[in-house]
């Protein structure tokens, strides 16, 4: 009886045993994901290895992995920022970042997980405030959107690039300004589309009197070049063939000349008598 008993323990005790060791390999793994670093922790000292996605072996007793994102991150913020003038813009606008994954570490050992609230959007709103106070509230919804934006990418790079992170863009997405700037922007626009209106008018009217007077210039010299080639030479030897083309004509004239310049006087009908 004792020998059976004991046998049936053994049975027993051996399934408990074979998922007891399951459980011991299947925790001693973990996995990093696609757009994920792993980082072991052992005893709260951090590995320097960088563990790339796939699996990793780990002792769940004294280390545990930290996965940290590499992927694009969009994070959309919304905030008042100050124009030259001293107006209160409302803004909402876009960062895109990521972490570079050799310096995963190094973000961790210096800021820690919470690095957005605590670094990134802390150098953010201070570029950005610095930056668009060199611009007129206009500016903002204007041709200089690309250029402020450049500005605060700028601005955020030089700080955060060296400790591990990559300023990909800031997008001004949406800008609110004050109502009365609103109106006073668009009636400036209006004045200045008029005013170019007013300049093609001009401009065309300036063109068609230069051409005018292309042309009246044309004509003066057209004639003046004429008249110094009447020579009182020419003139009368213009007269003596006209005489000779009415002398050879059949028809019947009367012709007064003093033999310089004809002067026809009348002429009956070519079927007169």
């Amino acid at each position: 009886m004792k020998m059976r008993a004991t046998k049936t323990a053994r049975s027993l005790f051996r399934p408990l045993m074979l998922a007891v060791a399951v459980a011991t390999a299947s925790s001693g793994c973990a996995i990093v994901r696609a757009g994920q670093v792993g980082v072991k922790s052992r005893l709260g000292k951090l590995n320097a290895k960088i563990y790339k996605p796939g699996v990793v072996g780990l002792n769940p007793f004294t280390s545990r992995l930290i996965r940290v994102p590499t992927q694009t991150v969009n994070r959309e913020v919304k905030l008042n920022l100050p124009s030259k003038e001293g107006l209160n813009v409302s803004a909402e606008i876009s960062i895109l970042y990521h972490i570079e994954a050799e310096k995963a570490r190094e973000v961790l050992m210096d800021v820690g997980l919470d690095y957005e609230e605590v670094l990134i959007l802390s150098v953010f709103r201070s570029s950005s405030a610095d930056i668009c106070a060199r611009f007129f509230a206009k500016d903002m919804h204007s041709g200089k959107r690309a250029e402020i934006e450049a500005e605060i990418l700028k601005e955020m790079a030089a700080i955060l690039e060296p400790r591990g992170f990559v300023i990909e863009a800031v997008l001004l997405k949406s800008i609110s300004l004050p109502s009365g700037l609103y109106t006073a922007i668009e009636d400036k626009l209006e004045a200045e589309q008029e005013a170019q209106r007013m300049e093609f008018v001009l401009q065309r009217e300036r063109q068609e009197a230069e051409r005018k007077k292309i042309e009246a210039e044309g004509v003066r010299d057209a004639q003046k070049i004429l008249s110094d080639g009447l020579t009182p030479e020419i003139i009368q030897l213009r007269s003596l063939e006209v005489l000779q083309d009415l002398a050879g004509s059949p028809n019947a004239k009367l012709i007064i000349t003093d033999g310089k310049a004809p002067v026809l006087v009348g002429a009956p009908d070519a079927g007169g008598e």
